[in-house]
């Protein structure tokens, strides 16, 4: 990743709304590293159902530089740039961990990687909510990202839906 301005710390900036295409086109020009998470998105519109990709963080974008050159004010200053988030009067570093950890469960694009896919018939245990530690079998999942499980309670087989997040293969 040769080419870039300040490789070291990561910072947060806000960007107009709808304008995360032009932030990022115009940082990237500049020669700044930028990180913005996509994830898709539908949405009913004029009686239709449209997919597309929309900020993960709605409103911000993750961009790299050295805060010790006079460069940030550059950033603050980029068609597209609202601000940088700060805490006083200089920008706040987002912990490197924290960025990378969000650039390993993304493409190479910024696009999310998809969930884990759970199909029917398959053991999970429930890791949240009220059932968690149970087990339980996959009967169905649902395409708004609900999937549907039989739990076993108390001798009787009990259906609940709930949110891929909250189970884990076992």
């Amino acid at each position: 990743m040769t080419g870039y301005k300040g490789q070291n710390s990561w910072y947060l900036a806000q960007f107009k709304p709808n304008c995360h295409h032009l932030a990022k086109r115009n940082l990237d020009q500049q020669g700044y590293r930028t990180f913005l998470p996509l994830q898709e998105e539908t949405r009913r519109w004029r009686g239709r159902f449209m997919t597309e990709r929309r900020p993960f963080f709605p409103g911000y974008i993750f961009v790299s530089f050295d805060l010790q050159e006079s460069s940030w004010r550059a950033v603050r200053s980029t068609q597209g740039i609202t601000r940088l988030v700060c805490f006083g009067t200089e920008p706040t570093q987002v912990p490197t961990q924290v960025v990378s950890q969000l650039m390993l469960r993304c493409y190479h694009d910024g696009h999310l990687l998809p969930p884990l896919i759970l199909k029917p018939g398959e053991s999970v245990s429930l890791i949240k909510g009220p059932f968690e530690g149970f087990f339980a079998t996959i009967t169905r999942s649902a395409p708004d990202r609900r999937i549907w499980v039989l739990l076993e309670l108390m001798g009787r087989h009990m259906r609940v839906s709930t949110n891929p997040s909250h189970l884990r293969a076992v």
